[in-house]
């Protein structure tokens, strides 16, 4: 599956990102993905290839790239228990700096830049995102009603910017929750909200996750919700996506 590495301009300089897409020369519909707090490393190339792989075109940009490029930390290949408390104090005051402000800026660029891609069909968009990146997905939703077409995310905080955030969405959407970053209560009150916001949506807890269960290169790596996770997401993206 090809790839390739890329410099999306942005108001606020250039972010590095990559791009991954199907090696016969059609145009394919677009998908922005949104790395978790870990950033941009091997196992996001996976994942984009194997999308990829399904006839999409799609875009991981590097959205800490305003403090460099990725990897901003040294990331070891498999990220245990024992590293995470190191890492994510290094993290989160990039994840804090990011704020609503520049998440908005910054999706602009993004879908603007995807969308005038030689191999990118025209039409809507998909967004998907992992935790931290689940939150970016439904801001870059709500901000583009008209530019995006199905959102996704997987274990993240999607209902942080509350109902008013919810009520600008027309994307259908999917949410895989991890069972232990949301309670059963939890999880109706979420969708008791999309459901007065008028969204399109499912949402349900992957049963017998933590969070970060998509990603295989972590302690939270569970296989057969990283597979449930794919029969939710592609068949959300052949509903909404025109395939050329």
């Amino acid at each position: 599956m090809p790839t390739k590495t890329l410099q999306i301009p942005t108001t606020d300089g250039q972010a590095d990102a990559f791009a991954a897409f199907p090696d016969h020369g059609e145009r394919h519909p677009g998908v922005l993905m949104y790395a978790d707090g870990f950033g941009i490393r091997p196992v996001l190339w996976e994942m984009a290839s194997e999308l990829a792989g399904y006839g999409y075109y799609v875009l991981v940009p590097n959205v800490f790239y305003r403090h460099g490029p990725a990897p901003l930390v040294d990331l070891p290949e498999h990220i245990g228990e024992e590293a995470r408390p190191a890492l994510m104090a290094q993290l989160m005051p990039l994840i804090e700096a990011h704020t609503a402000e520049r998440v908005l800026r910054d999706a602009d660029a993004y879908l603007g830049f995807l969308t005038t891609q030689p191999e990118v069909a025209t039409g809507p968009v998909a967004v998907t995102g992992y935790c931290v990146g689940g939150l970016l997905a439904m801001r870059t939703a709500a901000a583009h009603p008209s530019r995006v077409a199905a959102v996704a995310a997987f274990h993240g905080p999607v209902g942080a910017d509350g109902p008013d955030a919810l009520a600008k969405i027309t994307a259908q959407v999917h949410f895989g929750h991890a069972e232990s970053d949301l309670t059963p209560e939890a999880l109706c009150e979420l969708n008791r909200a999309l459901d007065a916001a008028k969204v399109d949506y499912t949402s349900e807890i992957y049963p017998g996750t933590v969070h970060g269960f998509t990603m295989s290169d972590t302690d939270a790596f569970n296989p057969s919700a990283l597979r449930r996770h794919w029969d939710r997401l592609l068949p959300l993206l052949d509903r909404t996506l025109a395939h050329g």
